[in-house]
């Protein structure tokens, strides 16, 4: 391929980027050529402002020019807290766009799973498996990459992706040599750690290419953008220094030409001691004092937008901002002038003062949030909160303000938190539900109700943590204000926490101590299920004196009305089996645990470990 030399300030980014556009090209057009091609993954690495964006840009216009369907998202740094967030972008417009009837067709099975996911579908009850999520969010590319072929998916700045479509696109990645979709991704180096970091490195190693780590731009392409921005007139002396002041970031070469012009310094040698002072104009301290140049509106209007981060409409952030109408468009429109904000398709011509916004570039985004008073910063995220809760969406969504509003004793603030966490749970968001639980202690709750939400932690982290789980449990156990059913399932929880953290003797007892306080009935019985099956697990090779007799004396009493009693009825059917016991009374008592034939509607996909509930 011939690559074309870019001539214009416009494509600075894709100076020096030859070898990265042809291997998007190559990808590409493997995608294209037939139907059966295997998936493939490119990964752009780089430091803010080294053109990450523009590659991006580039690929959408090359896999558009050759037919391609291309769906693309973008992580935020205020927007980590959200589960679901960056791959809602990606697929949710394509399913949106489909009649409910054909959504439900192409994702199957898998719709009542990923679709809560997905915001299409509304989450059931029940505390959502996240794998089963996961697995479902790849079923659901899978079945839309056959129906949308040839699919192109770009993700940029993953590094802020949340920690839900991480790991969906760890696992997608894991799979892509079985579908036709070229995925390409861009992220900085660094800046996430933990799970995240593990996620990302297992993107990295799906790639069959190596990652394409950006470089700065070279003296000389840095003496040729000057020139095609200021024209052939700059000297040697004044493109060299243009070139030391940016270090060559062609984010930065571009804003500060754009000053150059805006302040029709000359391009000769003798005029490039102000670039310094220029260049500082367009980044960290300068840029903020650059916006109070702008007045106090402009400034509370960047506030207000950085504070939305997504979603940036000029109505809503005269809202956030309390400005009237006509005070927000003029702000807007300084704004844009700037160039602290933009239009997300600049080339299109605008019709209506109340499409999206977003900043010019990252840098400039965190740079205003910034810059926000700490105090103010909290307030205006509380307002926020309020506007996302007036418009109809739920405490879900309003969470990630939820989050960062200041502890003041506020009950009301409580409850929405726990709202939030029961919703992200339904979803299959658990890591979202702790940190909104989390925060609910810090107001903190009134103490009649702190055991409930410690109770409602400690669900949240169940498994994946065993002893933050146990911590929680215990501690809501020994308060007041966890009751009836509440107790019961607090300790039917804690007990496989147990048993995760190598303390089955404890998970055994555990249990068989609640069940011993509790009258008969279901909550009693259902204890009795688990101490049962931990005692099986403990027991192994040497049975527990007159567990079996126990336990046909107890399930002589079950009909199978209730999971507790089917549980106790396979129990004791396996117990029956692994003593050598008539074989049609095995079946009978497996016949009884039964529905129609079958396991309990509730019980599918359940396991004892799990979110199993008898």
């Amino acid at each position: 391929m011939t690559e074309v030399r870019p001539t214009a300030a416009a494509s600075a980014s894709l100076w020096e980027r030859d070898e990265e556009v042809a291997a998007v090209t190559r990808a590409v057009d493997a995608l294209c050529a037939d139907r059966s091609s295997s998936g493939s993954l490119l990964v752009f690495r780089g430091e803010a402002g080294l053109g990450k964006t523009a590659l991006l840009a580039e690929t959408r216009r090359i896999a558009e020019a050759r037919g391609c369907t291309v769906w693309s998202a973008r992580g935020g740094e205020t927007l980590r807290s959200v589960p679901f967030n960056v791959v809602r972008q990606l697929l949710q417009p394509a399913l949106v766009s489909m009649l409910p009837e054909e959504a439900r067709e192409y994702l199957g099975d898998w719709y009542g799973i990923a679709g809560p996911a997905l915001g299409i579908a509304d989450p059931g009850e029940r505390q959502a498996d996240p794998q089963g999520v996961c697995d479902g969010l790849v079923a659901a590319v899978r079945r839309l990459a056959q129906r949308e072929w040839p699919l192109v998916l770009l993700i940029d700045d993953v590094h802020w992706a949340d920690q839900e479509t991480l790991r969906w696109l760890a696992a997608f990645a894991e799979r892509l040599a079985e579908l036709p979709v070229l995925l390409v991704v861009a992220r900085r180096p660094g800046e996430v750690t933990g799970d995240g970091a593990r996620h990302l490195d297992a993107v990295a190693a799906a790639a069959q290419a190596p990652t394409a780590t950006l470089s700065a731009l070279t003296p000389e392409a840095t003496a040729g953008l000057t020139r095609a921005t200021l024209g052939p007139g700059a000297d040697a002396p004044f493109c060299r220094e243009v070139w030391a002041v940016t270090g060559g970031n062609p984010y930065e070469t571009v804003e500060l030409l754009a000053k150059v012009q805006d302040s029709e310094l000359e391009p000769v040698e003798a005029q490039a001691g102000e670039l310094r002072a220029l260049n500082r104009s367009a980044r960290g301290g300068g840029l903020v004092a650059r916006l109070e140049q702008l007045g106090i509106d402009a400034t509370r209007f960047a506030w207000a937008a950085a504070i939305l981060g997504t979603g940036i409409t000029i109505d809503l952030v005269a809202r956030l901002a309390t400005l009237d109408h006509d005070d927000a468009v003029r702000c807007a429109d300084l704004l844009r002038t700037a160039r602290i904000l933009t239009d997300p398709d600049p080339g299109a011509a605008r019709t209506t003062d109340h499409g999206d916004l977003e900043f010019v570039h990252p840098l400039i985004a965190t740079a205003v949030y910034n810059s926000i008073p700490d105090a103010l910063r909290r307030a205006m995220h509380g307002i926020a909160a309020q506007l996302v809760t007036d418009s109809g969406l739920g405490a879900a969504a309003a969470s990630r303000h939820l989050l960062q509003v200041h502890p003041d004793d506020d009950q009301e603030l409580v409850a929405q938190l726990r709202e939030a966490a029961r919703e992200h749970l339904a979803v299959g968001a658990p890591d979202a539900a702790r940190r909104c639980l989390e925060r609910a202690l810090e107001e903190p709750p009134l103490p009649e109700a702190r055991a409930r939400v410690l109770y409602e932690l400690g669900c949240a982290t169940l498994l994946t943590a065993p002893a933050t789980t146990i911590g929680h449990l215990r501690t809501a156990l020994g308060m007041p204000g966890l009751d009836g059913e509440q107790r019961v399932d607090a300790v039917f929880r804690l007990s496989p926490a147990l048993l995760h953290n190598d303390q089955l003797e404890e998970a055994v007892r555990t249990v068989e101590a609640e069940a011993a306080r509790l009258p008969e009935g279901p909550a009693r019985l259902r204890l009795q299920a688990v101490q049962y099956m931990w005692e099986g697990i403990h027991a192994g090779e040497t049975a527990t004196p007159g567990r079996s007799e126990r336990l046909r004396e107890l399930a002589a009493t079950c009909t199978g009305r209730d999971n507790a009693e089917r549980a106790l009825l396979i129990l004791r059917g396996f117990d029956a089996m692994t003593h050598g016991e008539n074989a049609e009374e095995v079946a009978e008592l497996c016949d009884r645990a039964l529905v129609n034939g079958r396991l309990a509607p509730d019980w599918a996909g359940r396991t004892p470990t799990g979110a199993w509930s008898c």
